[in-house]
């Protein structure tokens, strides 16, 4: 009998659980296997498991293949992929097995340690060829041989032992009468690690399953078994995780013969959302052939009392694979175009981030012009953000807001000098100005004011403050070397050698302003040490203010005996040792008002000669300083040279090698592409 003529034609369907406007797709034929007794062909005759549909799909299969040896993944594109799920012992070696004809590893435990790509392709030649793929290798083997090839192979990529690993195994099967198909095989979930296994291996496991199974682009093949309640199988659990409503799970029900009762039942109630549907299928027993095993199949599902009264359109290994083909081209066919898009777009933007990237510099000419270009843009970028107060280059940095972060150091610095002013708590009021006019005594006319105690008065106060000028420079230039560095650092990040050169030249700049600056601030103390001077009319002005009160305030001290009097600006002040001075009592009063009323000015100086200072010495640094000291350090005695330049940045040289090789991943997968969306509007069934 004609294979061709036993075969039933399908009418077109929906396919379940696709999207609102799901996918209609031609069926083709399933030619059924032919029962031994029934048969007019020899007995050891048993048809094709897709006897069309082949020729039309093929090339669909053969552009995701590709794409995936190529690993477009990486660029964040996913494929259309079938994957084969399911507890351990849930019969998935044998579901596989059958599609493929051949025999993978058995035993007990974890047989799949690592994602095993099946890619099984019609092959008219009547012998069959293996080839498995790993770490880069491609290694051919037979049937007799595949199992044990895949066993050493996975050791290599999972270690001995029982452990897994995520680095995927392919396995390309050309073979006469298997569909046309690519599945990712991967490891049966088990809760008990069992010895050598890790602990963690059921959280390994899931890990790698969810990797797989979560792209909408994914369809799930969830091999259950029909001996267990489906509702408590791990793999539906997960799986309804990432699709809830099932429209891309299509669920294999093995071990159908060991467990016919109710069977029936649990595939039409459907209480775990299979949307894809359920195909039941009788597992190969032993050493028994595959040509016998669907024979018996065909029988079992023909003449079983139960098993009888299931849909022939939902039983037997054909029926899988006449589902698995039409929902893998119409899945292709579906996501083909997003691909090429998604892979369009990442080229271009890969291009574009390409061209941004500098140029690779080849001739010292070309590092020359590049170093005069790097100078110039950093100095212009320093004189906006130290000069002019512009920060658009740094937005959202505010540490690089600089003459902002400069005044608010200048503010503080003031207020430090301000806490030594002479608004004490009162306590010893006078004290210290009679003690320096006890020791300034002179043979000479009374009521004179010593410029010896005065002096020696702004001596000791000058340099009770000297710490702080001396501090603020210390933090204004190390922020300026942070703030330096940034800017050097930005402009010559794409030359790694000249990026060290301008931190060093940058360091050792600084540290030349830095004590400069120092050298210069104590001169501002050492001439406030050495005279009493100013021509501020404020001076005259405070001071006569706070003379005009010495008459009233010398009434009160003698004139009463109360321990304590009240002085504007001062509040209560004690006076009882005060009353032992009848004669220095004015002068120090007159020395102390004398000092307040300078003392301001001083302030005022010490605060505008440090402003002054700092903003003609970062002009210097802009303008005359950074680029001989920059072109010194990388062209005078012990320089790496200009020509030291030509080489790339170790992190950019390696992002242009990743941008390189994901483009030429794209080209490459765009050229596998290019010629396949014609087919996919013609694609029809036979």
């Amino acid at each position: 009998m004609n294979p061709s003529k036993s075969s039933s034609k399908m009418k077109n369907k929906k396919i379940a659980g696709s999207s609102d406007e799901r996918e209609t797709i031609m069926d083709s034929p399933i030619t059924a296997p032919v029962p031994v007794e029934n048969s007019k062909e020899p007995s050891n005759f048993v048809a094709p498991i897709v006897s069309c549909f082949n020729d039309r799909i093929r090339p669909l299969i053969d552009v995701v293949d590709k794409l995936r040896h190529l690993n477009i993944m990486k660029e964040g594109i996913q494929l259309p992929t079938i994957v084969v799920v399911g507890d351990q012992s849930s019969g998935k070696s044998s579901v596989l097995e059958s599609l493929a004809g051949i025999s993978l590893p058995r035993g007990q435990g974890i047989c799949t340690r690592v994602p095993l790509i099946m890619r099984l392709q019609q092959h008219s030649a009547p012998k069959t060829e293996l080839r498995l793929e790993f770490n880069g290798k491609s290694i051919v083997t037979d049937e007799s041989h595949v199992s044990e090839a895949i066993n050493v192979a996975t050791e290599e990529l999972a270690g001995h032992g029982k452990g897994i690993s995520n680095t995927p195994l392919t396995l390309e099967v050309r073979k006469n009468g298997v569909p046309d198909l690519t599945m990712v095989d991967l490891p049966g979930i088990t809760r008990v690690p069992v010895h050598g296994q890790p602990e963690n291996i059921y959280d390994q496991i899931k890990d790698i399953i969810m990797e797989y199974i979560t792209p909408e682009q994914s369809i799930i093949l969830n091999v259950l078994s029909a001996t267990v309640d489906f509702t408590t199988c791990e793999s539906i659990r997960m799986s309804q995780v990432v699709d809830k409503t099932g429209e891309r799970t299509l669920a294999v029900v093995t071990k159908a013969d060991r467990a016919p009762e109710g069977l029936m039942e649990k595939v039409t109630a459907d209480d775990v959302n299979i949307g894809l549907g359920y195909v039941c299928v009788r597992n190969r027993i032993g050493e028994e052939s595959y040509e016998d095993a669907r024979r018996e199949e065909a029988r079992i599902f023909e003449s079983h009392q139960l098993l009888s009264k299931i849909d022939k359109s939902i039983v037997g290994i054909p029926v899988l694979a006449q589902k698995l083909v039409q929902i893998q081209a119409t899945s292709i066919a579906k996501n083909l175009p997003d691909i090429v898009r998604s892979i369009n777009e990442k080229l271009s933007e890969n291009l574009s981030e390409l061209n941004k990237l500098p140029k690779n510099l080849t001739s010292n000419a070309e590092a020359v012009t590049a170093f005069m270009r790097i100078i110039i843009s950093a100095k212009e970028t320093l004189r906006k953000i130290l000069l002019r107060g512009e920060f658009d280059e740094y937005l959202d940095d505010k540490n690089m807001h600089c003459t902002a972060r400069l005044v608010e150091m200048l503010n503080r610095y003031s207020e430090k000098l301000n806490q030594f002013s002479e608004n004490d708590s009162g306590r010893n009021f006078l004290m210290e100005e009679l003690s320096i006019l006890e020791e300034s005594k002179t043979i000479g006319l009374p009521n004179f004011l010593p410029r010896t105690a005065f002096l020696v008065l702004l001596q000791r106060k000058v340099k009770a403050v000297s710490s702080l000028p001396i501090g603020f420079v210390e933090t204004i230039w190390n922020y300026l070397e942070n703030v330096l560095t940034a800017v050097l650092t930005k402009h010559s990040s794409n030359y790694h050698q000249l990026q060290l050169s301008t931190k060093r030249a940058g360091h050792v700049l600084i540290a030349k302003m830095k004590k400069r600056s120092l050298e210069r601030v104590m001169e501002f103390v050492e001439m406030e040490k050495l005279t009493d001077y100013t021509c501020n009319p404020e001076y005259g002005t405070e001071r006569n203010k706070l003379i005009s009160q010495q008459e009233s305030f010398v009434k009160q001290v003698f004139g009463s005996s109360a321990p304590k009097i009240m002085i504007k600006g001062y509040g209560e002040v004690e006076v009882g040792e005060l009353r032992q001075y009848e004669y220095l009592l004015p002068q120090a009063y007159d020395l102390r008002m004398t000092m307040t009323a300078y003392w301001k000015i001083v302030q005022k100086r010490l605060v505008d000669c440090m402003a002054l200072h700092l903003e003609y010495s970062i002009k210097k640094l802009i303008d005359e300083e950074l680029a001989s000291e920059i072109v010194n350090e990388i062209l005078g005695p012990g320089g790496v040279g200009i020509e030291k330049m030509l080489e790339e940045a170790p992190n950019l040289s390696l992002k242009r090698d990743k941008l390189n090789r994901s483009i030429g991943r794209l080209r490459e997968s765009k050229e596998v592409v290019a010629n396949i969306l014609d087919r996919i509007a013609t694609f029809v069934g036979c």
